[in-house]
């Protein structure tokens, strides 16, 4: 008996606790893959399965439903690999534990991929059920969304006939998506040298923050760890010298990210005027995070003199730079949209390797310009502190359609169960919606899902309660002519 065995909606959730038992972090998705392409074999399905390991899967149009057009069904296998300091998990190898609490489910000290493992597990339960009266049903599962949206780049869509697409990637009951922004992924590098000297040193770590998605939570005033170890680093310069010995923050450049840890090294008689101003950031820090990071803090772990190879003091110098002048966050909100993040970009991902450092960032506008300028902003500041830039994964907004018979149709059926108009709104969170259209001309498409929280943290959960009534919604939208 499975953990969601008799949870509600139990024709949803059996599937997504099987999609959960097999690991499907980005760049690891053949298992899951296999799995969608067993279950369509096991029920005669017609299905398509890629050398990215995209899975298509048609069902026939039920009885009464032939001469309607068929419906996209669209979300992505791959999760955000995130989990808690200390936890032993393998997502290379492991499956996820599930807990339920109330009304929400979790995974035990790990992201939880219901973004977007939820998606996948209501078309199967479409797929799944002989009894529903449905179109062409075109389910279509991609990989790689978190770190570039290859999936969706690479998918051949030959096999769609249909020009309508219910996209389940979105994280909030009540509120149909029909737009959001573009983005790009830029991998930012400076290179330093080393020099072998005998210094003291200490463990630097900046953590306790609550993190999250660097599109849809970019505006919940969360710190972002790797920038904050620069202000740290800058403080510390100011006090006394010292050299970078080693830097690791994150592990996907669409996270905020929560903590960072990193090695210096500095004169030992330099060590207790150096915490001290370590412990007057975390006091900053506390002060100007609060209460979106209650629990943020900074760690000074001292240890003796050694051999080391350190970063030299003229590298040390740019890699402090860096991270105090680079952009992050919000950059502009819409003049048009109130409340709506037109740009930001987030460093999600920071290294120091033996000669580089390394950082990745996820640049995100709903204005292509913007997106453009942000890109030559980290150009400029790389490239003037004798590193590079270079730019993948650009993927294009998803304009608002003025007529969309699919959003009508959606809206009609929600105002029918819920006694209320939904909320339509474009989201900051990149979707693959618009590469889809791209490659569809014509395509419709909506966005939806239930509430889903602290998603791309450890503190992942989704609300089973939401997610039975936007199971009753897409079950009725399925089924309504």
């Amino acid at each position: 008996m499975g953990v969601l065995s008799n949870v509600e909606p139990k024709e949803v959730l059996k599937w997504f606790e099987l999609l959960c038992s097999v690991p499907h972090g980005s760049g690891n998705t053949k298992q899951i893959s296999d799995l969608c392409v067993n279950f369509a074999k096991e029920r005669g399905l017609e299905y398509y399965q890629d050398a990215l390991n995209n899975v298509i899967i048609i069902k026939e149009a039920a009885k009464g439903y032939e001469n309607e057009p068929a419906l996209i069904i669209q979300g992505h296998m791959d999760m955000v690999c995130e989990k808690v300091e200390g936890s032993s998990h393998d997502f290379t190898k492991d499956g996820l534990t599930l807990i339920v609490e109330g009304d929400w489910l979790r995974a035990d000290g790990t992201t939880l991929g219901g973004d977007d493992g939820i998606a996948l597990a209501m078309a199967m339960a479409v797929l799944d059920d002989d009894s529903m009266g449905h179109p062409r049903i075109e389910a279509v599962f991609t990989v790689d969304e978190e770190v570039g949206m290859d999936g969706a780049m690479g998918i051949d869509c030959s096999p769609l006939t249909g020009r309508a697409m219910l996209n389940l990637d979105s994280e909030e009951e009540g509120v149909l998506t029909v737009g959001c922004a573009g983005g790009m992924r830029a991998d930012c590098m400076i290179p330093v040298e080393r020099e072998c000297r005998k210094l003291a040193g200490a463990k630097l770590v900046i953590g306790g923050l609550v993190g999250g998605h660097s599109g849809a939570e970019i505006d919940k005033g969360r710190a972002n760890s790797n920038i904050l170890l620069g202000r740290v680093l800058h403080a510390l310069e100011a006090v006394a010298p010292i050299c970078m010995v080693d830097m690791f923050g994150g592990r996907a450049d669409n996270v905020i990210t929560n903590r960072t840890e990193a090695v210096i090294a500095f004169d030992a008689a330099d060590a207790e005027k150096l915490e001290a101003a370590a412990k007057e950031m975390a006091a900053n820090f506390t002060k100007e995070y609060n209460p979106a990071d209650p629990d943020i803090f900074v760690s000074f772990e001292a240890f003796e003199t050694k051999e080391q190879c350190v970063v030299n003091a003229e590298g040390t110098k740019k890699i402090i730079c860096a991270l105090m002048c680079t952009p992050q966050g919000i950059f502009e909100m819409s003049q048009k949209l109130k409340g709506l993040v037109q740009t930001s970009l987030n460093m999600g991902v920071l290294r120091l390797t033996e000669n580089a450092m390394t950082a990745g960032y996820s640049v995100r506008s709903s204005v292509r310009t913007q997106k453009e300028m942000l890109g030559e902003k980290l150009r400029l500041l790389y490239e003037s502190l004798g590193g590079s830039v270079s730019f993948r994964g650009a993927y294009p907004a998803w304009e608002f359609a003025d007529v969309s018979p699919l959003r009508d149709k959606v809206s009609a059926v929600f105002a029918e169960q819920y006694g209320h108009a939904p909320e339509v709104v474009m989201t900051h969170g990149g979707l693959e919606c618009g590469l889809f259209q791209e490659k569809m001309p014509g395509l419709d498409t909506v966005a939806l899902g239930p509430d889903l929280i602290d998603i791309h943290s450890p503190k992942e959960r989704l609300n089973l309660p939401s997610l039975e009534r936007t199971w009753r919604l897409v079950k009725a939208v399925v089924e309504r002519k």
